[in-house]
């Protein structure tokens, strides 16, 4: 028998959260762009290169939050739930590639220091810290109940350490006149980024790969199963996510002598619920007599 149990999904207002991130951010790309360049900045340029990829990355977190809601259909019988898990890996690999790109020109920067103009530096990167922590705080609340959401505000959450760093560099390079604290400031913005991207990063291929989610121990579902009155075995016990905020369940329970009824899968659908965030369950029972058992029997068969 199959088991839903009903839940909510990111609310309505998260749409206002992503259209004022994507706004605030693109309007300050175009700015810390246009000031790196003038002044020569390298750091400038770099989280320029950074928050327009995380402009982008907003737009896919936004339109996947948009998709999860999509209702199934005839070919796509769990809707479009895990396009949140594939926006959560694109940001990913895409924060990865930007990191690259930055350590790629610091290192050449290294060696050839160019001319910079500290005052702007710390103005710009001053807008940038309060442009992104404001945006962070939009996220905030949604952080732990979805990984594309917390893809999202780790990303803003970086920027503003990574503009707080810039402004210390201009700082530093007003005082000192070395023109190498540029780069290599660079360099440990892309170290910030990278670290705060990993964790995110194999998280989201965790779920891509159907594996069970974090802060679930399968084995505390296979025992909560098995002690079930008048279950004498559990096998065939699968656990994934559909989405970044739903967990699935499927299971084969062996009950040879009771009687199988609605209330009974019922409550074990909303203990699976309010024990380990299992929203969607199916669940088969077998008596486990007769001539025919169950060829899922053993763990290593799929």
């Amino acid at each position: 028998m199959h088991l839903h149990h009903d839940h909510g999904h990111a609310p309505p207002s998260g749409a206002t959260a992503f259209a004022i991130g994507v706004a605030f951010n693109a309007a300050f790309v175009l700015v810390e762009a246009t000031c790196g360049l003038l002044s020569g900045s390298l750091a400038l340029v770099a989280d320029a290169g950074h928050n327009l990829s995380d402009v982008l990355g907003l737009l896919v977190a936004w339109g996947a939050s948009h998709l999860a809601r999509r209702r199934p259909s005839g070919r796509r019988t769990y809707g479009l739930r895990r396009t949140s898990i594939l926006a959560a890996l694109f940001n990913a690999i895409l924060l990865l590639l930007a990191v690259g790109a930055i350590a790629w020109e610091a290192i050449g920067r290294l060696r050839q220091p160019g001319p910079v103009a500290p005052t702007v530096v710390i103005a710009v990167a001053g807008i940038g810290v309060v442009v992104n922590t404001l945006t962070a705080l939009l996220f905030l609340s949604g952080r732990k109940s979805d990984l594309n959401i917390r893809a999202a505000f780790l990303h803003m959450a970086a920027d503003a350490a990574v503009s707080l760093g810039v402004v210390g560099g201009g700082i530093a390079i007003s005082r000192t006149g070395w023109l190498w604290i540029d780069p290599a400031l660079s360099l440990v913005i892309a170290a910030m980024i990278a670290f705060s991207t990993w964790d995110v990063l194999w998280h989201a291929l965790d779920l891509d790969l159907d594996s069970v989610p974090r802060g679930i121990d399968p084995e505390s579902v296979r025992t909560y199963l098995a002690g079930l009155p008048h279950v004498a075995a559990v096998h065939d016990l699968h656990i994934w996510g559909l989405s970044t905020t739903e967990t699935a369940l499927t299971v084969h329970l062996v009950k040879p002598e009771a009687q199988v009824d609605d209330d009974w899968l019922h409550s074990i659908a909303h203990e699976l619920h309010d024990r380990f965030g299992i929203v969607h369950a199916t669940i088969q029972v077998e008596t486990g007599r007769g001539q025919h058992t169950c060829r899922l029997a053993s763990d290593d068969v799929v």
